[in-house]
């Protein structure tokens, strides 16, 4: 049987000597980025949640990004690559992307550079159900709620079923 470790409340004067250090929480963004990269966001607020204070952070996250260690418009492209590898529509992707604070610039002109969306719904559509398309209404719809899930347009689902879902 394993023993737990109970960890003992530390110093406050060393844990706010700490939160205002920003040697300290360089270093700590560093580590973090050593092991992925990060949206300037998503590394703020993970520093605020480590400890440090919220201008100390910013001004960390700035200094990285005046150095190029952390740039919003490499991770959106990267991301935008990965996601859409893993067969995830723009749409999903946009929202990610948004919701870690990256700029909806930057997130147009990842989503831009990023892959033939129609292909990849076609794709994803394939691999999920098979190479034949859907013959019945109730078939397609099943289908295209899949790829609506997966954060395809609806130009995309109907590039991919093969049906015009619009009664006109």
């Amino acid at each position: 049987m394993g023993t737990f470790r109970r960890r003992r409340a530390g110093d406050p004067e060393k844990a706010e000597a700490k939160a205002r250090d920003p040697d300290a929480a360089r270093i700590a963004a560093v580590a973090l980025l050593a092991r992925r990269d990060f949206a300037t966001g998503e590394l703020r607020q993970k520093l605020e949640s480590q400890g440090f204070r919220p201008e100390v952070a910013a001004a960390v996250v700035t200094e990285l990004v005046d150095e190029r260690a952390l740039d919003d418009s490499r991770y959106a492209e990267n991301y935008v690559a990965y996601n859409s590898g893993r067969g995830q529509g723009p749409l999903r992707i946009a929202a990610d992307l948004k919701a870690l604070g990256v700029a909806s610039e930057l997130v147009e002109a990842a989503l831009a550079s990023g892959p033939d969306w129609r292909v990849l719904a076609r794709e994803v559509r394939t691999r999920k159900f098979g190479a034949e398309p859907p013959e019945e209404w109730a078939e397609k719809t099943r289908q295209a709620r899949f790829l609506q899930y997966r954060g395809f347009s609806s130009d995309h689902i109907r590039a991919a079923t093969g049906a015009d879902f619009d009664p006109d």
